[in-house]
C-alpha cells in the first residue's frame, strides 16, 4: 500500500504523521512545494526507508519563488522523486500562468537529462495545457497525475503518454472526481492523501487513511479487497521499476 503525495513537512504535527508512516510501514511520497524545503524534509523522514522525498516546485507558488529555480537544479540528482510541480489556471493563479509556464518548462527540460524521474503532477483548471507539456517534453519521466479531474478524452490522452492517475479519500465526496476514477484503467491507479491539505469531514489526512479508496476500489471493481491491494502493489512495482 502506499501515499504517493503526502505534504510530510507541512502537517501540524510532525510527530503524528511520522508515527502514521512508521506504523502503517505504507510506502510514502514526501512531496514538497519549494526547493529550499528538500533538505528540511529529508532530514524529518531520515531513518525511514519507504519514505521518499520529492524535489518540488508548486504551480502556485511559481511566482514567489521561481528564484529557486537555480537551487532546483543543484538538488535534482539528490532524488528520483520530482513533485509537487504542474499548472494551476485557477481564479488567483491564472494571472501569473506565464511565471508557472516557465517554471514547469524548465523542470521538465532539467529531468529529461535524466533516466529515471517520476513526477507528482498538478493539473488543476490546466489540464490540457499540462498534457501538452507533457507530450513536448516526453523523456521527462513517468508522469503521475495528482487529484486528476479532467474529461474522460483527457484521461485517454494522459494514459497514451504514459500517466498514472493517484487518487485519494478526498476525491470520493465528488460526484465528478468518481465520474473521473471510473474512466481510468486498473493497472494506472495509484493512491494518495494530499495530506494535510485534504480532508474528509473535516478531518486532516494520513497515509492509513488509504484504505477507504481501496473499499471503494473494491466495490466499483466487483473484486475483493485482497485482488485490489495486489494490483495496487503490482501498480507500484511497474512504476518504479521502469527505467
Amino acid at each position: 500500500m502506499m501515499d504517493l503525495h503526502c505534504h510530510v513537512d507541512l502537517y501540524p504535527d510532525h510527530q503524528e504523521v511520522l508515527n502514521d508512516i512508521k506504523s502503517s510501514n505504507y510506502y510514502v511520497l514526501s512531496v514538497t512545494t519549494v526547493p529550499s524545503a528538500f533538505e528540511g524534509t529529508v532530514q524529518l523522514t531520515s531513518g525511514i526507508k519507504h519514505c521518499k522525498t520529492a524535489l518540488g516546485l508548486h504551480p502556485q507558488l511559481a511566482h514567489l519563488r521561481k528564484n529557486e529555480l537555480a537551487l532546483f537544479d543543484k538538488l535534482v540528482d539528490r532524488t528520483r522523486y520530482i513533485g509537487e510541480i504542474g499548472l494551476d489556471g485557477s481564479k488567483g493563479y491564472a494571472d501569473y500562468f506565464d511565471d508557472q509556464l516557465e517554471v514547469f518548462t524548465h523542470i521538465l527540460k532539467k529531468c529529461e537529462g535524466f533516466d529515471d524521474k517520476i513526477l507528482t503532477i498538478h493539473s488543476l483548471n490546466a489540464t490540457g495545457e499540462v498534457l501538452l507539456k507533457l507530450r513536448q517534453h516526453p523523456e521527462a519521466g513517468i508522469p503521475i497525475l495528482h487529484w486528476f479531474l479532467g474529461t474522460k478524452k483527457q484521461v485517454l490522452e494522459a494514459v497514451e503518454l504514459g500517466c498514472f492517475f493517484s487518487i485519494g479519500p478526498a476525491m470520493l465526496t465528488s460526484a465528478r472526481a468518481k465520474k473521473v476514477i471510473s474512466w481510468i484503467p486498473q493497472d494506472r491507479i495509484l493512491l494518495e492523501t494530499d495530506g494535510p491539505f485534504a480532508k474528509v469531514a473535516g478531518n486532516i489526512l494520513f497515509p492509513s487513511s488509504v484504505g477507504t479508496v481501496t473499499e471503494y476500489l473494491a466495490e466499483i471493481w466487483c473484486k475483493n479487497k485482497a485482488s485490489i491491494i495486489e494490483q495496487l502493489s503490482a501498480n507500484l512495482r511497474c512504476l518504479t521499476s521502469v527505467k
